[in-house]
């Protein structure tokens, strides 16, 4: 009888481990299936948008899925980052190095309010291992360190030359060194500090050029008197004095944009584009500087200018004329002689074309991408330039490739224009849209809007990209 027993006993263990093992398989399986299909989604970049409307900085990771979509779970706050006073205190523009982002603050007193800077860790990570490199998302960003008070200047520019920020303290007459670099986590992991140095240079509405990491060429925003068209030259001394060592004057003010390339200093002011050669020794004297006139034409009887610079290796570029007449402006740094090359943009009635942003393209080849800002209520547009379809490093052959419409903007002064940023591996494009509070997504091997995302910020505006792929552990 027990015998019996015991033999049922088995044959029901046995069928009970049978159809656990059957359902067990269909388990894994179904699980398996499921992975197939939907393979855990990877981080893709992360990006910074600055809130113009509450006056601070939100970040979020952008994620690629399965299908080959795009997507992030909305924008969050930096750790640290301090609490502006939205009808006091504006964000002005922002600079990423070396895994940093600082950003600048400008109050409606001169200074005398509360302005300055906020220097944040993105939480981005890349290790490089030669041949390529591996991308990590796991930190959140943090503020390391800032300075808001009456003693900053009131900023309305922030500068990037050689991996090192600047900014420009308008109403101190001189500019703010700040070295990314200095800011690490050590052994003991305790955070490195860089100490910031103040130089002498420039005054009211400064604009800066940086060259050689030796010699800072900084502005006067004034179209007459005694600072018509003055430059200041100041050695950049590690030793705290930085002081002005010479100054001279380019026969035309109002002077909106500087940069450094190839041992040459351009400025931007009223008439044209002025160069000088880079003084990196301070040999020179006032009277020794030689001045080298770029005409851009005239409207008219006045002459054509321009504002901002961008640059790529030994290219300088910029945007002059209006509407219709709009160019896309082209210098090459390495001439003895630089001369303007004139590319027509697609300009329509009312709007104005900004500054140039370029990076390369899918296939490694650099692009200038120029936003047009559009009326109130109009959509605006967007220039894409091939800046050298042959690949030979001259930028003799641009030309435009495509023009596309964007949302909308929202100009209030300085402020609610157009902004571009890409991932690491530039896969893709990110646009802020200020007037709709939205960011598109271009495809850059397509080079057309993929996607388009809801912010919640109902006014997105200056916008930074860190990292590619995340490597999964």
């Amino acid at each position: 009888m027990n015998t019996v027993m015991h033999i049922k006993s088995f044959i029901s263990w046995a069928i009970l481990l049978s159809v656990v093992a059957v359902l067990v398989g269909v388990f894994v399986v179904g699980i398996a299936d499921v992975f197939a299909a939907n393979p855990e989604t990877r981080i893709l970049t992360r990006i910074f948008v600055q809130d113009h409307e509450q006056r601070s900085v939100r970040w979020a990771d952008i994620t690629k899925e399965s299908s080959g979509k795009l997507a992030f779970s909305g924008f969050n706050e930096i750790q640290g980052f301090s609490k502006l006073d939205p009808k006091r205190q504006t964000l002005v523009q922002m600079r990423e190095s070396n895994g940093m982002i600082v950003v600048g603050v400008r109050d409606d007193d001169e200074g005398a309010f509360q302005s300055g800077w906020i220097l944040f860790h993105t939480g981005v990570s890349y290790s490089d291992h030669g041949d390529h490199g591996h991308w990590s998302m796991k930190k959140k960003p943090a503020v390391w360190d800032s300075r808001l008070d009456q003693k900053q200047g009131n900023p309305a520019h922030v500068y990037l030359y050689d991996g090192v920020f600047y900014l420009a303290n308008d109403k101190l007459n001189g500019y703010t060194r700040l070295d990314p670099t200095k800011y690490s986590t050590v052994s003991g992991r305790k955070l490195g500090r860089d100490e910031p140095m103040f130089l002498k240079g420039g005054g009211n509405h400064i604009t800066l050029a940086v060259s050689g990491s030796r010699v800072g060429y900084s502005s006067w925003i004034d179209g007459g008197g005694p600072n018509k068209g003055k430059i200041d030259v100041t050695p950049l001394r590690m030793d705290g004095k930085g002081e002005i060592a010479y100054s001279f004057h380019l026969p035309s003010g109002v002077i909106h944009g500087a940069t450094a390339c190839m041992d040459k200093v351009f400025f931007a002011p009223s008439d044209g584009i002025f160069w000088v050669q880079a003084d990196h020794n301070l040999k020179l004297k006032s009277e020794d500087v030689k001045l080298h006139h770029i005409s851009l034409g005239k409207d008219g009887e006045k002459p054509r200018r321009t504002g901002a610079f961008a640059q790529m290796d030994h290219h300088v570029l910029c945007v002059t004329g209006k509407e219709t007449m709009s160019n896309l402006v082209i210098l090459n740094a390495m001439d003895s002689d630089p001369q303007a090359r004139m590319i027509p943009l697609n300009g329509k009635k009312g709007c104005k074309p900004l500054t140039p942003v370029i990076t390369k393209g899918s296939d490694s080849k650099p692009l200038a991408f120029i936003f047009h800002d559009a009326p109130k209520d109009a959509a605006s547009f967007c220039d894409i330039v091939y800046l050298d379809p042959n690949g030979d490093g001259n930028f003799s052959d641009a030309e435009i490739v495509k023009s596309f419409e964007v949302g909308k903007s929202c100009v209030e002064g300085h402020y609610g224009h157009h902004d571009i940023t890409f991932d690491a591996d530039y896969q893709y494009g990110f646009i802020t849209n200020p007037g709709e509070g939205t960011i598109q997504v271009l495809s850059m091997r397509e080079l057309k809007i993929v996607q388009e995302f809801k912010t919640g910020i109902s006014m997105p505006t200056h916008i930074i990209a860190r990292g590619g792929i995340q490597v999964q552990d």
